[in-house]
This record gives C-alpha cells, sequence and structure tokens, in this order.
C-alpha cells in the first residue's frame, strides 16, 4: 500500500513539474525551415513543457577587445535566459558542412562567461532543417561535439535530420509531412523524459 500511495505521488509531481525550454535558432533568415521545426517542435511538447525562443542576431561579432570593455547587453541578455531555462532546444542549419555563423558566434561569446559557462550541465537536444537531402547531419554533429565541450548534456536519440524541407512545410510554416511530426513527437516525449533524469543527477 505504501509503495502505491508513494508510485503515486511520483507520478504526480512528474506531471505538474514544469520545464522552462530555451529555443535557439541559429538561421537569422525571415522564412528559416529550422525557425519553423523549432516552433513546431514547441506545437509538439507534452505537458508540463514550455517553449521561448530568444534571438542571436543582435550578438555583435565575437572580438577579445569587445569582451575586455565589458559584455555587450544582448551578450547578457542572453545568459540570463540561458541561466534561467531548465532545458535548451537547438535548431541547428548546415552552413558549408558544419555550423551557422550566428550560432557559432553566438556559442563564442557566451564561453568566455568564467568561471560558470553558462552551458554548463544544461540538458538539451538539437533537430536541423536543409533543402538538401541529409538535413543537416554534420552541422548537428559539430555543434554536438563544440557543446559537449562546453558541458552541455545532450539528448542522443531521437536524432531529427529534416531533409528536403521545402517539400516539408508549406509558406506559412505549417509542418505537412507526417513521418516528420511523428519523429519529433518522439523527440520531445524523450526530452522531457532526459530533462528529468539530468536534472535528479544534479541533486
Amino acid at each position: 500500500m505504501g509503495g502505491g500511495r508513494f508510485i503515486k505521488q511520483e507520478k504526480q509531481k512528474k506531471m505538474t513539474t514544469d520545464y522552462k525550454i530555451l529555443g535557439i535558432c541559429g538561421s537569422l533568415r525571415e522564412k528559416s525551415y529550422n525557425m519553423m521545426a523549432l516552433k513546431i517542435a514547441g506545437e509538439l511538447m507534452p505537458p508540463g513543457m514550455k517553449l521561448q525562443i530568444t534571438a542571436i542576431g543582435d550578438l555583435p561579432l565575437y572580438n577579445f577587445d569587445v569582451q575586455q570593455k565589458g559584455f555587450p547587453a544582448p551578450v547578457n541578455r542572453l545568459r540570463d535566459e540561458i541561466l534561467a531555462a531548465d532545458a535548451l532546444l537547438f535548431a541547428s542549419p548546415e552552413y558549408n558542412w558544419s555550423v551557422s555563423a550566428p550560432l557559432k558566434n553566438a556559442i563564442d561569446w557566451l564561453s568566455r562567461f568564467k568561471p560558470a559557462v553558462p552551458f554548463e550541465n544544461k540538458p538539451a537536444a538539437v533537430l536541423s532543417a536543409t533543402q538538401g537531402p541529409l538535413g543537416g547531419a554534420r552541422g548537428q554533429y559539430d555543434l554536438r561535439r563544440i557543446l559537449d565541450g562546453l558541458g552541455v548534456q545532450w539528448l542522443r536519440k531521437p536524432e531529427i535530420f529534416i531533409g528536403m524541407a521545402q517539400n516539408k512545410f508549406d509558406a506559412e510554416g505549417r509542418l505537412l509531412d507526417e513521418p516528420t511530426r511523428k519523429i519529433m513527437t518522439e523527440q520531445m516525449a524523450a526530452f522531457r523524459d532526459w530533462i528529468g533524469r539530468v536534472k535528479r543527477s544534479l541533486v
């Protein structure tokens, strides 16, 4: 009887947990497929998760001389958003077989905060969309490698590579491809569980 009550209480606690997810898109394009995918991911999140999408286009190009004069306001704002978030969701395009310049620039700025880098022990997931057939895999794997070194705790699977994205989204950003919607739904459910596991491991 006691064990049954404990399990029920744990389930209720899990269902009432609210996780704040910070979405970061590596593309600045107005009609970015990655931004479309990021917004769809927010719609597909299970109860207890809420997506807030931030901006990285206002960050200046990283320059140590600028840093020495004080971190620019947009950089401090992004750091504070990351610290306040329970987890991070990246939408990462592939530029020339790697991470996009805006996203790498944001990472370079944030990596300069000492002693604690804002990424340390943050649960994170990533998806990517491209107009080519590979769906951004090469850029996504570079992003995983970079942020591994800065302490991000990655959700490994399901992996999301949305290839030929121009055929899967309409002009209004609606996702038309059901297999893609299914795997994204599965990723968001796995992400919620992963956030809980990482948080429990840090207690």
